[in-house]
C-alpha cells in the first residue's frame, strides 16, 4: 500500500513539475504521464470502478485525469461542459435521453442510474467529444476493459 501511495504521489509530482521558466498557470502533460497517472488511480476506485483527480485549475476550468474500469452512474452537470480526450482503452458513450433514478448529489449535479432512449458512440484512443451542460451522459467501458481519459470542465458563461 506504501508502495501504490508513493508511486501516486511521485506521479502527481511529476506531472505538476515546472522548470521555473514557464508562465504561472501553464501545464504540460505527456500521454505517457496521463496514462501512468490515470493507470495509478485503478486501486483507489469507488464502488461504480471509478477513479478522477484533478491536476490543475484556471479559473472555473478544471483539468482532470479519470480511470475507468466499468459503467458507473448516469451524470448531468448544470453549469459545466466536458471536453472529454480519450488517453487508452475503449468505451460505449450513451448522452441524450432521460436520466434514471436521477438524484442531485451536489450544487449543479445530478447522477442517476442510468439513461433511458439516449444515443451510442463508441469512443476509441485520440477521440475528442465535447458534452454541453445540461445533458445526461454515462461512459461505460468495454467488458472487463480498462478506460483512461482526461477531461476538461469547463464552466458556462
Amino acid at each position: 500500500m506504501k508502495g501504490i501511495a508513493a508511486a501516486t504521489f511521485l506521479c502527481g509530482t511529476v506531472l505538476m513539475a515546472q522548470t521555473g521558466n514557464e508562465p504561472a498557470g501553464f501545464h504540460y502533460w505527456t500521454r505517457a504521464q496521463l496514462n501512468q497517472t490515470a493507470d495509478a488511480l485503478a486501486p483507489q476506485m469507488d464502488e461504480h470502478k471509478f477513479k478522477t483527480e484533478i491536476l490543475a485549475s484556471a479559473g472555473k476550468t478544471r483539468f482532470q485525469i479519470t480511470h475507468r474500469e466499468a459503467g458507473g452512474e448516469s451524470e448531468l452537470h448544470d453549469n459545466l461542459s466536458d471536453v472529454v480526450f480519450v488517453q487508452s482503452g475503449h468505451a460505449t458513450l450513451t448522452y441524450g435521453g432521460t436520466m434514471v433514478g436521477a438524484k442531485t448529489t451536489a450544487p449543479g449535479e445530478v447522477r442517476g442510474t442510468g439513461i433511458d432512449g439516449g444515443i451510442t458512440q463508441l469512443l476509441s484512443p485520440g477521440d475528442v467529444v465535447v458534452i454541453p451542460s445540461k445533458l445526461p451522459h454515462l461512459i461505460t467501458p468495454d467488458p472487463g476493459g480498462k478506460f483512461n481519459y482526461f477531461v476538461v470542465k469547463v464552466a458556462d458563461q
